[in-house]
């Protein structure tokens, strides 16, 4: 005979679960600020002695064995990784005052942080924007080596005069100069319509290249205005801006005129998309290169808040073959082509 289970026990069961998950995402995030206390207190120990005693590496490699010897079961006590600790507590002598930001970020992220930025004000910027966005060790990375810090926030906007103060600042800060579109590689007479059928069919990179808080909506998005029909290059919707982003793509100089063809179009989302809970669209305009000062006069007048950006293709491939590599179709037919003449 089956138990009848109480009208309240669905709830209570989804209240216990939001517990435990909140309880264990706690203790993971003890656990890593305590591991990373221990991991400076070994560093700052082996530093004050190193420059009092005048220790050699050798004797930092003797400790590392011997502290293995005693905690085998204990993973990062290799000689690399004390190195690693020297140098996390020369760069955080102030570790233990206060609750910083770099004790919420796993060990394996401050190790690349370590090796691949010396700047303590670029390095305070990778960290708060891990946390920000969720990055994995990989995505960190790649946005270091991609050069985050010197493009975000960098497009030439109107959004000051066009937003509220603090969606402005959020919006400016959403965009960057360039876009980095290096993971495709095109023809050299491609067109618009190839760039864009490139990244949305690249979808999750161009998402993570736009940034965090980007849901994609569609590419040639259907607008009909009057008796003629209109088609958006690509239509997102961003979480935190609350509001539809319209990107245009553009390849070649930007033209004054885009901006007003943009300012129609976020006219028409903003009548025919856009609800009382949403904040005003924006727009972005993607181009292969731009004069600063002609986009600054194309925005000086134009009522709807755009920015204007400049695009970089593949950047590893030498510039007299750009394009000419030849693409998986091309390589597919070639293999049969020879499969047919061995025959």
């Amino acid at each position: 005979m089956t138990q009848t289970l109480p009208d309240e026990y669905g709830q209570l069961l989804a209240d216990l679960k939001a517990t435990i998950r909140q309880t264990r995402l706690r203790a993971i995030v003890v656990a890593n600020t305590e591991l990373l206390r221990l991991y400076w207190h070994i560093g700052k120990a082996i530093l004050e002695r190193q420059q009092a005693a005048q220790w050699g590496d050798k004797v930092t490699a003797q400790l590392a064995a011997d502290l293995q010897r005693e905690f085998p079961v204990m993973k990062g006590l290799s000689h690399r990784n004390i190195k690693y600790m020297k140098q996390f507590a020369a760069t955080y002598p102030d570790f233990l005052i206060g609750q910083r930001p770099v004790a919420q970020l796993p060990w394996a992220h401050h190790v690349i942080l370590l090796d691949k930025v010396k700047s303590a004000e670029v390095r305070d910027f990778y960290v708060a924007k891990a946390l920000e966005n969720g990055w994995s060790r990989d995505i960190l990375s790649l946005q270091i080596k991609s050069g985050l810090h010197e493009r975000q926030g960098k497009a030439i906007t109107n959004f000051d005069n066009r937003l509220l103060a603090l969606q402005s600042d959020l919006a400016q800060q959403l965009t960057k100069d360039p876009y980095l579109f290096d993971f495709l590689t095109l023809q050299d007479d491609y067109q618009e319509k190839d760039l864009e059928n490139a990244l949305t069919s690249h979808i999750t990179k161009f998402l993570l290249e736009l940034g965090a808080g980007f849901a994609f909506v569609g590419k040639q998005y259907h607008l009909e205005v009057g008796d003629q029909d209109f088609y958006l290059d690509l239509l997102f919707y961003h979480l935190k801006l609350r509001c539809y982003v319209v990107v245009e793509l553009k390849r070649g100089k930007f033209q004054p005129e885009f901006a007003g063809k943009l300012n129609f179009y976020l006219s028409v989302v903003d009548d025919q998309l856009k609800t009382d809970a949403d904040q005003p669209s924006v727009g972005l305009l993607i181009c292969q290169d731009k004069d600063k000062v002609v986009a600054e006069y194309a925005l000086k007048d134009i009522n709807k808040p755009i920015g204007v950006a400049e695009y970089r293709l593949t950047e590893s491939i030498p510039t007299d073959l750009r394009g000419t590599l030849p693409s998986v179709a091309d390589l597919e037919r070639e293999l049969l082509q020879a499969a047919r003449a061995d025959q």
